[in-house]
């Protein structure tokens, strides 16, 4: 293979959600809406944790970074997939096209792994016989810090990986992606090479990953579920717990879900493709904030005071 050979790809075409003007300016205000929701949601919850004294807990310290991470997530394809609504082609440069595919699996990847790092969280929390005192000292704030850094610092070496497959490979034909944001399902589709080598790499570091990670992930919940039941008539924080996990395992199932269907097969093109990125990219960040806070009493108080606060300040 001489790749010297080839003419570089200088720009990618996105295909887009629609070829339909009027589609494309619903679509438009549809979206432009979850962003505006996303933004504000997940700002609310980091503020309210942050201010509020009473949610110190190390629980709550991963549910903001959780928060900060759907914001720049879904800022990572929102905000040009809106542009792209309003304009005739679209296009992407190859440089911008790699540094969204950088920060669309640095990120994802982090929040995977800060999802594994709330499940030990929540082990430690309920199924270690400890009082409350040391289960504090466990979870201390220096350690929360530390399984954060990891999260990211995993997530990292995660996209290097899939960065360092994709720039090697050559690019001289079409350049046309059928999509809205560029990933490596279909960037590998239109390289001048065979692809099957990539494409197992790709597998194994992003699906494989994403298998192991999920039924692991399913497996520790069920258990925490199985030695909550046994106490359920404990009282009052057992139920809290209960809820919580509940919380936790509809955004693992969310978060993954897609992700294994997209990542953990070879990257042939199916008809749903779009509609599970857009619901991985778009409308998951903005059901974090929504799961989170319908299930948690103490955060929608916490909520509830400092928006009240701030609406009576202003008004003296």
């Amino acid at each position: 293979m001489e790749h010297a050979n080839y003419t570089r790809v200088t720009e990618f075409v996105l295909t887009g959600l629609s070829h339909t003007r009027e589609v494309q300016l619903v679509l438009f205000v549809i979206f432009l809406s979850f962003y505006l929701l996303i933004l504000p949601g997940n700002i609310l919850i980091i503020c309210t944790i942050r201010l509020d004294p009473h949610l110190t807990s190390p629980m709550y310290f991963l549910l903001a970074n959780l928060a900060f991470l759907d914001i720049w997530y879904s800022s990572i394809t929102a905000p040009k997939m809106l542009v792209d609504f309003l304009v005739e082609r679209k296009i992407i440069s190859f440089g911008g096209c790699i540094v969204q595919l950088f920060f669309l699996h640095f990120v994802g990847a982090s929040e995977m792994f800060l999802l594994t790092v709330m499940a030990f969280d929540r082990y430690a929390a309920i199924c270690r016989p400890l009082p409350l005192c040391c289960y504090a000292t466990i979870m201390n704030q220096h350690l929360c810090c530390i399984l954060v850094a990891l999260s990211w610092i995993g997530g990292f070496i995660h996209s290097i990986i899939q960065v360092a497959v994709i720039v090697q490979l050559p690019f001289c034909g079409p350049n046309e992606l059928d999509n809205y944001f560029c990933d490596i399902t279909q960037i590998v589709w239109i390289a001048c090479a065979n692809t099957f080598p990539e494409e197992l790499v790709m597998i194994f570091s992003s699906g494989l990953i994403s298998v192991v990670c999920f039924i692991a992930l399913l497996m520790s919940y069920a258990f925490l579920l199985a030695m909550l039941k046994k106490h359920s008539g404990s009282g009052k924080s057992t139920s809290r717990a209960i809820s919580t996990c509940y919380s936790h395992i509809t955004i693992v199932i969310l978060m993954f879900g897609p992700s294994i269907y997209i990542y953990a097969r070879l990257f042939d093109s199916f008809s749903l493709d779009k509609v599970v990125s857009v619901f991985h990219t778009v409308i998951f960040p903005l059901l974090n904030p929504i799961i989170y806070t319908l299930r948690n009493k103490e955060v929608k108080t916490a909520m509830r005071k400092l928006v009240n606060r701030n609406i009576l300040c202003k008004e003296k």
